[in-house]
């Protein structure tokens, strides 16, 4: 599971504060790519210290694309790896309910709230045991949006589904 995290989930940090609890490696790329490839430290690797949770990115020809996206896939992974405790008297995000209306749930998944989103949700679901239609009540959305919304992140899909086998309940679809 995860270290206590008393405040906030760390994929909803804002950046900043996050960076502060991790160590970001630059170096070169591997593969095809021409002299630039080879000579050029645009690679990044960003590690959350507190839990070894990492973000890599290499495909951008700048560092500070390469940057910005292992960042990005930081906040995801952790979303996907760390939970936070739950309960009925936990409120939900402002986040959340400013994206999550009339049981709608509207985010892209390149968006910088998606990794909040999809923690909260994760959260929730294991607060719940699992169980899609008591979390999405608790989540105050559809149990038909919330599945839409997990299959975006397909490892979040696998992993709720993981978690409901062990549970007895079924798959997603």
């Amino acid at each position: 599971m995860s270290p206590d995290f008393a405040d906030s989930h760390p994929a909803a940090l804002p950046i900043e504060q996050l960076l502060k609890h991790c160590e970001m490696r630059r170096g070169r790329r591997r593969g095809p790519g021409g002299q630039h490839r080879n000579k050029v430290e645009t690679a990044v690797v960003v590690t959350h210290l507190p839990t070894g949770v990492r973000g890599e990115a290499s495909e951008r020809r700048s560092q500070l694309e390469n940057r910005q996206q292992a960042i990005f896939r930081l906040r995801v992974n952790l979303a996907l790896e760390i939970r936070c405790a739950r309960d009925d008297s936990t409120p939900l995000s402002e986040l959340w309910r400013s994206r999550c209306l009339g049981g709608r749930l509207a985010v892209s998944p390149v968006h910088e709230d998606f990794p909040a989103l999809l923690a909260e949700a994760l959260d929730v679901l294991a607060a719940c045991d699992m169980h899609l239609t008591v979390a999405a009540r608790a989540l105050q959305a559809t149990a038909s949006q919330l599945t839409r919304f997990l299959k975006i992140e397909p490892r979040a899909l696998q992993l709720v589904n993981d978690r409901r086998r062990s549970a007895g309940h079924p798959p997603l679809r």
